[in-house]
């Protein structure tokens, strides 16, 4: 395409503020860079004169095909001042018409629309206006013959007009009548929207009433390989730089070749007829960085040593996902593994899936449309159901390079952390698929989260089977805080089960592993007091308290339970004091208890009170809340609640607090 100009002065800058080069990278071309905007001389002819000729002109292509670059870098350049009246390009989103200040009443997405045309207006002075009213205010504009010259307007990224939350619909239909009722009554008036393909059926019911009977669409597809070796090299013109014969064409005949991989390890290479204009800026852009300062012919030898296609794409696929697992709360390994095992079938094709009403193949919709703003995916509509797909073949490989291992499991972790055990199991499994020959570790910290998982859903056999496997690398690893893990894990395990002796010397085989393990002298803490070895427990605790920084709340409110226990008041309330936010019914009724035995009776009874309302089915809390009643001379309350204590199992009680049940109910009435 013929273009002006002289130097990079047009030239992008990224957010870092350093230059970019004559390529823009992924935000779209601008006006003023129309001297470094190639490969889209026809495209930009045809819709410059369809759109002066037409009352309507829907512009459309899938997401990253370049439709804001075209109209902004190609169309308005060629646009006649002397025989147009061309209004700003606008965008409708409400979003649009924010500013500081109150919020202007009337529909914002009229008044978007009227704030882009005149942006020198503040938004309170055109609130209430029609779009035929502010056309109406305007001059006519008149050619050098004296004849009315058209008014071009254009919306871009139209989509946002025909779809969003349900509560913007009358909004969005009523800007769409304005615009219709304008078009009726400014016979010069010419609107080319811009939109991605998957909303031209909504476009439909409008196109008559929008054009007046005059409209068309221009379909803009990605580039072919001439187009794409024009602006590949065509941005190079005026910066010292250029490709030499071969070169640039061996980089874009690699973008155009993708390998498809099946789950056998059989290939296929194809070489595709259309470039994606996204793709080509990402590498180009990727290539100017990756030059030395003094190159100033690019050869073939500097393509094939600097400009690797697949880590290109691959590092533009990693910042979508890190931008998008960001904004929507969603680890990136789990939205990669989303993409992979969804997106590509086991022929290493792309597939395609459906939007459902909340989630696409298990996935927010969110994240998805989120993805496609980022050129990742790609959607279209059949039959009124939304369809994404991998934007291209050449993502598939991008897709399907992983993450490395320790970042599967440090989000497996996490999965953890918040009790989702089926997205642990997943990035668990992940882990050990990208893990390379020799990285045993990743098994062995794989089967603990696993073993974990199972242990949460009840398989205690799977569970136990995978902390032992654990234990066993680590131990073979000499990784000594892996061994105490696993065993910690399955001390615990042991414990929920109710063998608490086996607890006891898996915990205590951990701390020879790791004597100074916080978690496992916690857990052996609770295993000593289950397994009826109060004393032992509270050597044990006090070790965990002394050793933490910010002693852990579970490891106070069971230190003072038991001096509860022991009738020792004072030590047991300066634990619970120190603990009394998200209490248990054991932890309260551990306080009913402490406040007794101190002789403050009724915030004892108030406590105990609390403990036992939530009919927890606890054997320590009915059991602390007997004897409360019995030091408050209520004998029968005390006999009663010590029977409901014996038979509680939720949890049941240790052997030593079973005999002070049992004595309990042997005291006369």
């Amino acid at each position: 395409m013929t273009t002006t100009g002289t130097g990079t002065g047009a030239a992008a800058e990224h957010g870092t503020g350093r230059a970019a080069g004559p390529y823009v990278g992924l935000r779209p071309y601008g006006e003023a860079e129309h001297a470094l905007f190639f490969g889209r001389e026809r495209e930009a002819r045809e819709v410059a004169t369809i759109w002066q000729a037409t009352g309507l002109t829907v512009l459309y292509g899938a997401s990253g095909a370049g439709k804001t670059s075209l109209l902004h870098a190609g169309v308005l350049p060629r646009l006649d001042p002397g025989r147009a009246d061309v209004l700003p390009v606008a965008r409708v989103s409400p979003r649009g018409a924010a500013s500081p200040g109150p919020r202007v009443p009337g529909n914002p997405y009229v008044l978007a629309l009227l704030s882009a045309w005149s942006p020198q207006e503040p938004p309170a002075a055109l609130a209430g206006l029609t779009v035929s009213e502010f056309l109406a205010r305007r001059p006519e504009r008149l050619d050098r013959y004296g004849d009315p010259v058209p008014v071009l307007v254009a919306v871009d990224q139209a989509e946002e007009l025909f779809g969003g939350p349900a509560h913007r619909h009358e909004e969005q239909a009523e800007l769409l009548e304005q615009l219709a009722r304008a078009s009726a009554e400014h016979g010069g008036l010419h609107l080319l929207l811009a939109l991605r393909e998957e909303y031209v059926a909504a476009v439909l019911p409008y196109e008559r009433s929008l054009g007046q009977g005059s409209r068309a669409r221009f379909h803009l597809r990605p580039l072919g390989r001439a187009a794409a070796l024009d602006a590949a090299t065509g941005p190079l013109r005026h910066t010292g730089r250029s490709f030499a014969p071969g070169a640039a064409e061996l980089l874009v005949d690699d973008l155009r070749t993708v390998t498809y991989a099946d789950d056998e390890g059989r290939t296929t290479t194809m070489a595709l007829d259309e470039v994606e204009p996204v793709q080509l800026q990402v590498v180009c852009s990727a290539l100017w960085e990756s030059l030395p300062p003094d190159v100033t012919g690019i050869t073939a030898e500097h393509v094939n040593l600097h400009a690797d296609v697949d880590r290109f794409l691959t590092g533009f696929c990693r910042r979508a996902l890190a931008e998008v697992a960001a904004g929507h709360g969603v680890p990136a390994t789990e939205i990669q593994f989303w993409l992979r095992s969804v997106f590509v079938t086991e022929h290493g094709t792309r597939n395609t899936v459906y939007e459902g009403l909340h989630e696409t193949a298990g996935m927010p919709n969110a994240v998805a449309r989120a993805l496609e703003d980022r050129h990742l995916l790609k959607a279209e509509h059949r039959l009124g159901i939304r369809w994404y797909e991998l934007a291209h073949d050449r993502l598939i490989a991008s897709v399907r390079r992983s993450e490395s291992p320790s970042a599967y499991l440090t989000d497996a972790r996490a999965a953890l952390s918040r009790q989702d055990w089926e997205a642990a199991r997943r990035l668990a499994d992940e882990a050990m698929r990208v893990a390379e020959f020799g990285e045993t570790w990743v098994r062995a910290e794989a089967q603990e989260i696993l073993g974990t998982v199972e242990a949460a859903r009840g398989e205690a056999d799977g569970a136990r089977r995978r902390f032992e496997e654990a234990a066993e690398i680590f131990a073979g690893l000499q990784r000594f805080d892996g061994v105490a893990r696993a065993l910690t894990a399955e001390g615990r395990l042991r414990l929920a089960q109710g063998d608490h002796l086996a607890a006891v010397e898996l915990l205590k085989g951990a701390l020879t592993w790791a004597p100074n393990d916080l978690p496992a002298r916690l857990a052996l803490g609770q295993a000593l007091w289950h397994a009826g070895q109060p004393r032992a427990a509270l050597a044990c605790l006090n070790g965990a308290v002394a050793l933490a920084a910010r002693p852990p709340a579970e490891a106070l409110a069971l230190r003072g339970a038991i001096h509860a226990d022991l009738d020792r008041p004072a030590e047991a309330l300066r634990d619970l004091d120190r603990v009394r936010q998200n209490q248990q019914p054991d932890t309260v009724a551990a306080r009913a208890l402490a406040l007794a035995l101190a002789g403050r009776f009724d915030a004892a009874e108030q406590e105990m009170l609390d403990a036992i309302a939530t009919e927890s089915g606890s054997g320590p809390a009915l059991l602390r809340a007997a004897r409360v009643h019995a030091l408050l001379g209520r004998v029968p309350n005390a006999a009663e609640l010590a029977r409901r204590a014996l038979a509680a199992d939720g949890p049941g009680l240790p052997a030593h607090l079973r005999r002070q049940a049992e004595e309990l109910l042997r005291r006369p009435a």
